[in-house]
């Protein structure tokens, strides 16, 4: 890896919310000295005043990136999300502010799948109320709705990464897989789509939801929609809070309509361990509660760890993006024998012909260019030779529309 133009014993990392040691091990191994991690999250105002003079941030799912935040971030080149979901990001002033914004979408998605399944069987076997039971000293040995997967149909709401992962492992244990997504899906094994949500609802045994938290989703299994259940399915919710409408579920756990529950995401969820926690379902029987804990193993936060680190290491020293929510991607090879710019700008016409005329009538001869857009900015890579690299990027910072220019190396 060649070495960065920024000397990296000045580059401030700051970690928040108790990231995996692995993460701080990558940095170190590549150079990075100036490291603070923090076991908590931080609120706006104490972001604000602290993220000045930070060059790489890393949270994971209670710090809230504002705009205002960014707005303080005047050093900021890379955040990263040690988590699956960026909800937490405002990632269109992230885009005009250039920084690049990653997450690790696939780290934990074995400890969720494992976890929906595992309480499948809890509750199909109506595990926490004979817990409950035991605990309190009552004996109760009985199969009367106890049942076991094999045979039962799986239905799974949003067919990703994750939910085509719960597919092979409840195809694998006997189960009838169907699923529904809004965009068409390659089925693995046997899995079969359904044409609609309420087709789904009606033949599924367990429903098990993996959507993202987005506006379409919000509210999605509502009592109009709780009323299409098989009767007597089970529902698991290991995606978002907002997706589930908790007190129209109570209701049809209560009336028998459903007969059980897993949840581990809510519409409001406690800042820290140790703050009090409620719930419509709380005291239920057969609910399963668990503490937004789906991707929470140590083998998924050591593989975050890894992965998103990676990601800004390789951002911070040779510019690429792959991965990245906010700039667009470039996977690039890294040239020998020149110096690399990267130029991020408003994506509108003509900045590119700038840009070359600009360095071409100062005679400066570009070895390799790379252009990628999205829908709000434009990401130009050059490499140029060794000779011109700063009086190249001063002409690059005078041409309109530019955000940011970065000499990497």
């Amino acid at each position: 890896m060649k070495s960065t133009s920024y000397p990296k014993n000045k580059i401030n990392i700051l970690l928040l919310e108790n990231i995996n040691p692995g993460a701080i091990q990558v940095f170190k191994e590549h150079g990075y000295e100036r490291i603070t991690a923090l076991k908590s999250a931080l609120s706006e105002e104490e972001l604000m005043s602290r993220i000045g003079k930070v060059h790489l941030l890393g949270i994971r799912s209670k710090t809230q990136i504002t705009a205002r935040v960014l707005e303080a971030a005047e050093k900021l080149l890379g955040l990263g999300c040690f988590c699956i979901g960026t909800n937490q990001v405002d990632l269109t002033s992230s885009m005009r502010k250039g920084v690049a914004v990653f997450n690790s979408p696939y780290s934990n998605t074995r400890s969720v799948a494992e976890l929906v399944i595992g309480a499948a069987i809890m509750l199909i076997r109506s595990i926490p109320e004979k817990n409950r039971l035991a605990h309190e000293g009552i004996w109760m040995k009985e199969a009367s709705n106890s049942h076991e997967l094999r045979g039962k149909t799986m239905g799974i709401i949003g067919y990703g990464n994750i939910g085509s992962q719960v597919s092979v492992m409840a195809e694998s244990m006997g189960m009838r897989v169907v699923f529904y997504d809004t965009q068409k899906k390659l089925p693995l094994g046997n899995a079969t789509a359904t044409a609609s949500l309420t087709e789904l609802l009606q033949c599924a045994d367990i429903v098990t939801i993996h959507t993202p938290g987005i506006a379409a989703t919000n509210n999605l299994i509502s009592k109009k929609r709780l009323s299409e259940f098989k009767k007597g399915a089970i529902l698991i919710n290991f995606a978002r809070g907002e997706v589930v409408d908790l007190a129209a579920l109570k209701t049809a756990l209560e009336k028998g309509n459903l007969s059980g529950a897993a949840i581990d995401v809510y519409p409001e969820e406690p800042a820290a361990n140790g703050d009090p926690f409620d719930c419509p379902l709380r005291h239920l029987p057969n609910v399963l509660l668990t503490p937004h804990i789906g991707g929470s193993t140590e083998e998924a936060q050591v593989n975050i760890g890894l992965d998103v680190s990676t990601r800004l290491v390789q951002f911070a020293e040779t510019g690429i993006t792959s991965g990245s929510l906010s700039i667009p991607e470039l996977n690039l090879p890294v040239q020998e024998n020149t110096h690399r710019i990267l130029h991020i700008h408003k994506n509108v016409p003509g900045v590119l012909a700038e840009i070359n005329a600009a360095l071409s009538g100062h005679g400066i001869n570009i070895l390799g260019q790379y252009l990628k857009t999205n829908q709000e900015v434009g990401y130009a890579v050059l490499d140029i030779g060794h000779e011109v690299s700063k009086d190249a990027a001063d002409l690059l910072r005078h041409v309109k529309e530019t955000i940011k220019v970065r000499v990497v190396y």
